[in-house]
């Protein structure tokens, strides 16, 4: 009974253990995201928006990104996907923006994806990448671009909470851009850079972005099964403790 009883706590401990960690690495991948997460500022980026679908039994049809109003672009320019279309809104600037010597008046404030029919939403089990160019970027150390992810049930998901002064996780956060400043800079002051030495730039860090991302997926892949492990040896262990001598057993 003792080694039954034991056996028991024991598969009930990991198992939770096991279930939660698995529950948590799914809420936080789950998030809208904006790729590359860091940029420079006064320079053009390529920005993907990465939106994956949570939901079982529904589709995204609809993606809507606002740009931070207190810190605009004057250019914003959208790839376009076939079986989607796409709005760009603008407003008019409270204060004008130089961009090559010349004052900009009105800067993108919204950008809205939608499905053209059910055949091209994204569906349960995969994910979409919306993607602009943007830039100069603002003299600033973050942009928060927040999102709305509408679904064909109806429901919609408010990408928009900023991150938390304490450091803990919101339940539905923003895409947060951090931007660095130039470098060579004498005094912070970020330059543009020319458009081809930019694109590399921007490919590159997509790019270590998602080693970043694989390197997560693997670094889990290798817990789970070490964690795996550690159940089968401790199975094995108990087996072979239950299967002692009785007077052994007894003597204990």
């Amino acid at each position: 009974m003792r080694a039954r009883s034991v056996a028991r706590l024991l598969a009930a401990t990991v198992a939770g253990t096991l279930a939660a960690t698995t529950v948590g690495v799914g809420v936080a991948s789950a998030h809208v995201t904006v790729n590359p997460r860091e940029a420079t500022q006064g320079g053009y980026a390529k920005l993907a928006f990465r939106v994956p679908n949570e939901r079982d039994n529904a589709g995204t049809t609809k993606v809507e990104v606002t740009l931070p109003a207190d810190t605009p672009v004057a250019s914003v320019s959208v790839r376009p996907m076939t079986g989607w279309s796409v709005q760009v809104e603008k407003t008019t600037l409270a204060k004008p923006l130089e961009m090559h010597g010349s004052k900009v008046t009105e800067a993108p404030s919204k950008i809205t994806w939608t499905a053209e029919g059910d055949g091209n939403m994204v569906k349960p089990g995969q994910f979409q990448e919306f993607e602009i160019s943007a830039g100069p970027l603002p003299e600033v150390d973050t942009m928060i671009f927040k999102a709305l992810q509408t679904y064909s049930s109806g429901e919609v998901v408010r990408w928009i909470e900023e991150p938390s002064t304490d450091g803990s996780e919101v339940e539905h956060p923003a895409p947060v851009l951090k931007l660095a400043k130039a470098a060579g800079s004498a005094h912070g002051a970020a330059a543009t850079p020319a458009a081809g030495a930019n694109n590399v730039a921007t490919v590159e860090a997509s790019d270590a972005t998602d080693t970043d991302d694989a390197r997560t997926g693997w670094a889990l892949t290798f817990g789970i099964a070490g964690l795996v492990a550690g159940l089968a040896g401790l199975a094995f262990g108990l087996l072979a403790w239950r299967r002692r001598p009785a007077a052994t057993i007894a003597a204990d």
